[in-house]
Parts: C-alpha cells; sequence; structure tokens
C-alpha cells in the first residue's frame, strides 16, 4: 500500500482497531504485551527518563509520578525498574479509561509501588491530588484540540512538579520507516496497523507550540518525538 496523503493536516477521523470496544480481545491483549518492545524501539522513555525524569528525583523521599493514559504498563513499570537501579524510589499512580488496559496491567507481575486504576484525568483533580511528576506516552495523538485543552488544564492541576507528555511527530518519514521497520515485526497484533494510523493523527511540533497554553513548552526529540512539558511554579 502506498500512502498518498502527504500528512500535511492531522487525521482525526481515523480510528485505531484497539479503540473499538468490540474489538478481538486476544489481538487487543498481544497488543497491549507487545507495547514494551515497541516503546522500546520507538518512544524513547529510557532517554527522558535519564536526561528529563532522573534529575528531579529524590533519593530522601518517595518519588510521587502520575502516568495518564497507561495502556498495558510497561511505561510505568520500565520508570521503576529504572529509578530503583539509580537509588530513587517511585510510588507510581497509573491511570487508563479503558478496564481492558487496566485488566491487563493488573494481572501482569506486581511491582511494589506501581499501582493501576481506572480512571480519567479529571477525577483525581476532583479528589484534590497531586503528583511530583506527571507523564503519558502516545496520548496526545488519541485526542482532539477540545481535549488536549482540557487534559492539559487537569495536568496542570494535578502537578507539582514537572509534566511530560510524550508523542510521536508525524512526518512522512516517519510514517515510511515505521511501515518498512516496525510495522513487519508485530503482525499478530494491532500494533503495525494502529501505529501508522497514530502517525496520522498526530501532532507536528508546530501544532502543539500552537495549541499550548501559555507555561507550556514543546521539545522534539530524535526521531520524530515532541515533549509537550510544564514545569509548576513553586508554591509558598
Amino acid at each position: 500500500m502506498i500512502l498518498l496523503t502527504p500528512l500535511t493536516a492531522r487525521e482525526v477521523h481515523l480510528a485505531e482497531r484497539m479503540d473499538d470496544p468490540g474489538c478481538d480481545l486476544t489481538a487487543l491483549n498481544r497488543t497491549y504485551a507487545q507495547f514494551g518492545t515497541v516503546n522500546g524501539l520507538v518512544a524513547g522513555w529510557r532517554r527522558v527518563y535519564r536526561q528529563v525524569l532522573r534529575p528531579r528525583l529524590s533519593a530522601s523521599r518517595p518519588n510521587t509520578v502520575l502516568d495518564i493514559g497507561c495502556g498495558g504498563g510497561d511505561v510505568p513499570r520500565a520508570l521503576v525498574r529504572w529509578a530503583a537501579r539509580d537509588g530513587f524510589t517511585l510510588r507510581i499512580t497509573a491511570i487508563d479509561a479503558d478496564a481492558r488496559a487496566i485488566a491487563f496491567a493488573r494481572a501482569q507481575p506486581p511491582v511494589s509501588g506501581l499501582h493501576f486504576r481506572q480512571a480519567m484525568s479529571g477525577d483525581l483533580v476532583r479528589e484534590g491530588q497531586r503528583f511530583g511528576l506527571v507523564v503519558s506516552n502516545h496520548l496526545l495523538h488519541h485526542l482532539t484540540a477540545p481535549e488536549l485543552s482540557d487534559l492539559l488544564a487537569d495536568s496542570e492541576a494535578l502537578c507539582a512538579g514537572l509534566v511530560v507528555h510524550s508523542d510521536i511527530q508525524r512526518s512522512p518519514l516517519a510514517y515510511l520507516g515505521f511501515r518498512a521497520g516496525v510495522a513487519p515485526l508485530f503482525r499478530d497484533s494491532f500494533i503495525g496497523e494502529d501505529g501508522l494510523l497514530s502517525i496520522r493523527r498526530s501532532f507536528t511540533a508546530a501544532e502543539l507550540r500552537g495549541l499550548a497554553p501559555p507555561g507550556w513548552t514543546v521539545q522534539t526529540l530524535v526521531p520524530f518525538r515532541n515533549l509537550l512539558m510544564y514545569q509548576a511554579a513553586a508554591r509558598a
């Protein structure tokens, strides 16, 4: 199949298979199980942890983290593991609106300090919760512009330190590279098909900068990553 669109605009009308409430559950769970591998190939969280998150961790007390839209839970599990190796303790609340994702995540071997919960970010705002770090992976491209605005408002309310929303940066090269180098490795799940749709739904850095409210910044990482970040003001 040849991609006919030049990816000049987000294709928000496209629906990913894994977001279909009626999709095949076996294939969906296989997709969750493969997230760790595909995120290791394309998401760059090891670098984000080293360069952005680790310098903000305290060795003298537990560090609170919220992961919004955690999917199968591979990213928060990795963060706990990396932090422990460096002598830090994380207390992570990982939330997802999809009960199927939370069921899969809870079925995996438990990790000390990691709690999975079916919830929306707004639920935690209403509860008055606050976290030192707020993160997400591959969440932004699922959102419309108004939904993005709501997420960022919630993130500001929930964050006592730093927010890092990491996602794909839309480009023809990202699409072609994923189609040729990554998608063929995952033929027995939704990753190949949905990954290509995700790129077509994702933001460019310029689009994110145009939508981000005051106080938010966009940092780009090679290859094809956007980090949408916010630093909370110190409270008296």
